[in-house]
């Protein structure tokens, strides 16, 4: 079987996404890795309410944890200089007004840039779409960062939602363990392939038709 890329190499990729000046919301699981890679001069928002905070912490620096400095998703980040607290009316206001990228996990994104990301489909034990229809919904840019598929080799990336929908025309931008897909009005344009991995093998893995960028490369980690 073929090596994919692991997480921390998605969210690696996901960054260089982001510019200096930026501010970008990060979703629950893998998106939360990109904390780990905060690029110069982009300030990273918590929607709990917290603007510009520092790498994550990790068991190598653990006893820099603070209760007081804690994302949306549980996890414990470090100071940095300029970081600020806000209220949940403070955060949710900066997440709707179309200002900051918003980097979001995914169960499914449609050829047209709909996501699915908060139910699986069936009876939730808990209601678990929290911030990530306003996080889709309100902003500048959206980033789904996923598995190319689910565990029994089943296409995220489909022509039209199963699951219960998060928002519609949402998504942006794809980047998966096999690719780096932008949703565009013609389709989904593959950018970039996993190293090692061909045109033909993640095509097979994709339920639409990918167009094949001008510049289509290899990804650069």
């Amino acid at each position: 079987m073929k090596e994919r890329l692991d997480e921390d190499v998605i969210a690696m990729r996901a960054a260089k996404e982001l510019k200096p000046g930026d501010c970008c919301n990060l979703g629950l699981g893998l998106p939360q890795l990109l904390a780990m890679y905060v690029p110069d001069g982009v300030r990273f928002q918590a929607e709990n309410g917290a603007l510009g905070y520092g790498p994550l912490v990790t068991e190598d620096n653990w006893q820099e944890a603070d209760y007081g400095m804690v994302d949306a998703g549980g996890r414990f980040f470090t100071a940095a200089p300029g970081m600020s607290y806000f209220d949940f009316l403070t955060s949710f206001a900066m997440i709707r007004s179309g200002r900051i990228y918003s980097v979001l996990g995914g169960l499914q994104v449609s050829e047209k840039g709909d996501l699915a990301n908060h139910s699986t489909g069936g009876e939730d034990i808990y209601l678990m779409i929290g911030g990530a229809m306003d996080l889709a919904w309100g902003a500048k840019k959206v980033i789904v960062t996923m598995a190319h598929t689910t565990k029994d080799g089943k296409p995220k990336i489909v022509r039209k939602l199963t699951l219960p929908a998060t928002a519609r025309n949402s998504v942006d931008m794809v980047v998966t363990d096999l690719a780096v897909m932008e949703i565009t009005d013609k389709g989904i344009v593959l950018k970039e392939t996993a190293p090692g991995w061909s045109v033909e093998e993640i095509q097979a893995l994709t339920e639409p038709k990918l167009i094949l960028a001008p510049d289509l490369k290899e990804m650069e980690l």
